[in-house]
């Protein structure tokens, strides 16, 4: 099911001048969260007009970033979990 994030970034590629399927395959399987469908609605509407490799460059940075960030969040739980093992021990 699409948010209307990724309702929005679809109707902004198009609008855009993307081929559909190019639009549909960016939206739904790549940019398919509010957080990534957001950054790149805030990208294109910036850019006046883009080349599709530009796109597709933009999309991977906005991968790359939500993955860095996901990674941290998992790493600063696996601390936590490992100061409270520090602190009472293996229970």
């Amino acid at each position: 099911m699409a948010t209307e994030k990724s309702q929005e970034l679809m109707e902004e590629l198009l609008k855009k001048g993307y081929p559909e399927e190019f639009c549909r395959e960016v939206t739904y399987k790549y940019m398919n969260t509010d957080f990534t469908a957001g950054r790149m609605i805030g990208y294109l509407k910036k850019m006046p007009k883009l080349r599709i490799e530009d796109c597709v460059d933009e999309m991977l940075a906005i991968i790359s970033d939500r993955d860095r960030i996901v990674e941290k969040h998992r790493m600063l739980e696996a601390q936590a979990v490992m100061n409270e093992v520090y602190r009472n021990g293996i229970s």
